[in-house]
């Protein structure tokens, strides 16, 4: 069974080791622009007045995404500083994906990206974004089939317009519905 959860929620997680010693909380997630996957965390201190950590930790030595924390067998687990973090910050498709406009192939524009929607598991991935209307509602958008991020914008298949969620509950259904509908009339987007 896939979970969904918002970026937003899994960067305030506390990052803890498995002999329970709190190291540190997540601050952003970093993805790989060409396939959605999450490749690391950048960290921040714990704590009201801690900063950030300047120190990464790659997916890989995760040991599991929980809904109250991140566990990593040990200290170890951590890069010493963040390169990790920012090695394709300036490729394409890196960098921040919050404020980028959502239009579809044809031209229409959906909304402007307020957090990212993750599929937990063993290999996380980017599920779709939260987006901000044209009339100030908040939807749930999957992403499925070829899917563009660019410094400017976030380009998709055209039927993902019929495809949202108003909440994490909705939304694997909408982005099961939108795969199917890709599957079946690719000729359409």
């Amino acid at each position: 069974m896939t979970v969904y959860m918002r970026a937003s929620e899994i960067a305030k997680k506390p990052v803890v080791t498995l002999a329970g010693e709190d190291i540190g909380r997540v601050k952003d997630l970093v993805f790989d622009a060409s396939t959605g996957s999450i490749r690391c965390f950048t960290l921040a201190g714990r704590g009201l007045l801690a900063g950030p950590l300047h120190r990464a930790l790659l997916w890989r030595n995760v040991h599991a995404l929980g809904p109250h924390a991140v566990m990593v067998r040990d200290e170890s687990a951590l890069e010493e500083d963040d390169t990790a973090a920012r090695s394709d910050a300036r490729g394409p498709g890196g960098g921040n994906v919050l404020g980028l406009a959502v239009t579809t192939r044809s031209g229409a524009r959906l909304g402007i990206v307020t957090d990212a929607v993750v599929a937990t598991g063993r290999a996380p991935v980017v599920a779709g974004y939260e987006i901000e209307t044209a009339e100030h509602r908040l939807a749930l958008l999957p992403v499925a089939g070829p899917v563009t991020v660019s410094a400017e914008r976030v380009l998709v298949p055209d039927a993902t317009a019929q495809h949202s969620a108003g909440d994490l509950g909705g939304f694997g259904a909408a982005a099961e519905s939108l795969r199917d509908r890709l599957q079946h009339a690719p000729q359409e987007d």
